[in-house]
């Protein structure tokens, strides 16, 4: 299994949908996952720092995680099928390790919010993907005034 970091987000430009880049911590190869906008809003809202007034979805799963005594331990993309990402999340708890299937998209979202590592498969790394981040993603300019046509009432209010 290979690190990564969240590289960047950005809108692919053949069919304005948001993507998540992931980066290898210690190496250049990226993975880009194509990704719903709740879940671009959600990872751009961390990493931006804002803080909603009230726990978004991923802020509830993280809750309820060390309210029951769990730990995310790791986010692991573990496989792509007819072009569709899989992924776990490996909660630890005492003793137990749980495997819980999740999309990336939610999965980078919360490992996010608690600093948990990200790792995809090598498999899955290398396999070859119709998007390049150097010719098919926009992670500038675009995606900035995409989020900020979004109407922060639809995520509750905001807090610095």
């Amino acid at each position: 299994m290979i690190e990564m970091r969240v590289a960047h987000l950005g809108i692919d430009p053949a069919n304005h949908t948001p993507v998540v880049v992931l980066q290898e911590v210690d190496g250049e190869r990226t993975l880009p996952i194509l990704i719903g906008t709740p879940e671009a809003t959600a990872i751009a809202m961390e990493l931006q720092g804002h803080k909603p007034q009230r726990p978004l979805t991923h802020d509830l799963l993280k809750h309820v995680l060390r309210s029951l005594g769990g730990e995310l331990a790791r986010v692991v993309v573990t496989e792509i099928r007819d072009n569709t990402y899989f992924a776990e999340l490996i909660i630890r708890r005492a003793e137990h390790v749980f495997q819980v299937d999740a999309r990336p998209s939610d999965s980078i979202a919360l490992a996010l919010r608690v600093q948990a590592p990200i790792f995809v498969r090598e498999l899955v790394l290398n396999h070859e993907t119709p998007a390049s981040p150097e010719t098919d993603i926009d992670p500038g300019e675009t995606l900035r005034k995409y989020l900020e046509g979004l109407d922060p009432q639809d995520f509750g209010r905001f807090q610095r």
